[in-house]
């Protein structure tokens, strides 16, 4: 199986070599991505279901306070009969089949959310829209990262990926509108797909591929 080449670029957006990218994360053809596409469509909307709070709620008849006396008596007076004015046709009374709190989460298999995540970047990679950079920052610097990632970007939004060690080059990206920087244990289908790019550091890269290529324990 053939590795997947990606640009290596320096803090100043020139290039500095290449990496060789696992073909199984990298590589899946752009004829398989369009058959997963299905795939990819159910994991992002179980991702987006499981962010909702479902706090949402309205207070039926029972929840509404006052409306425990019988507005007129039952019969003689002409008028439809009533039991409480808190009941749903009055005003301020109950509501019926209102949203109440719920859980909208779906279960979602490992597997399928570690397959999603390989087309989405394998999609990315076919269009030349994954790179590896080199910050080397020593110290925060917004503008060191906006001239890290413009010639490779050119300006559209971009998930950036970093390790926990990369803290400067996170707080140098953090203030760009463009960009989305996310920690390489955290990257997720969703966040590569709306996104026109995604970067690695180079540590970030190293440490993803090391976790998603090791031999699993038996």
């Amino acid at each position: 199986m053939a590795n997947v080449t990606l640009n290596v670029t320096d803090a100043k957006g020139q290039a500095t070599g290449t990496v060789e990218a696992p073909e199984a994360l990298f590589g899946v053809s752009a004829e398989d991505v369009q058959a997963h596409i299905p795939l990819i469509h159910q994991v992002v909307i179980a991702q987006l279901a499981a962010a909702r709070q479902g706090t949402h709620a309205t207070k039926t008849r029972g929840m509404v306070s006052g409306g425990g006396k019988k507005p007129w008596k039952q019969k003689g007076t002409g008028r439809a009969r009533q039991g409480s004015i808190r009941a749903p046709q009055w005003y301020h009374g109950g509501t019926v089949f209102g949203p109440q709190p719920r859980d909208y989460s779906q279960r979602t298999p490992k597997k399928m959310k570690a397959a999603a995540l390989r087309y989405a970047l394998s999609d990315r990679a076919n269009a030349g829209r994954v790179a590896v950079v080199e910050f080397a920052i020593t110290e925060p610097s917004t503008k060191a990262a906006v001239a890290a990632l413009a010639p490779i970007t050119a300006d559209t939004f971009t998930t950036v990926v970093f390790t926990r060690d990369n803290i400067n080059e996170w707080l140098s990206v953090r203030n760009i509108p463009t960009v989305h920087p996310i920690f390489v244990d955290q990257l997720n289908t969703y966040d590569v797909i709306t996104s026109q790019y995604v970067v690695f550091t180079k540590e970030a890269f190293e440490a993803f591929v090391a976790a998603k290529t090791e031999p699993k324990e038996a």
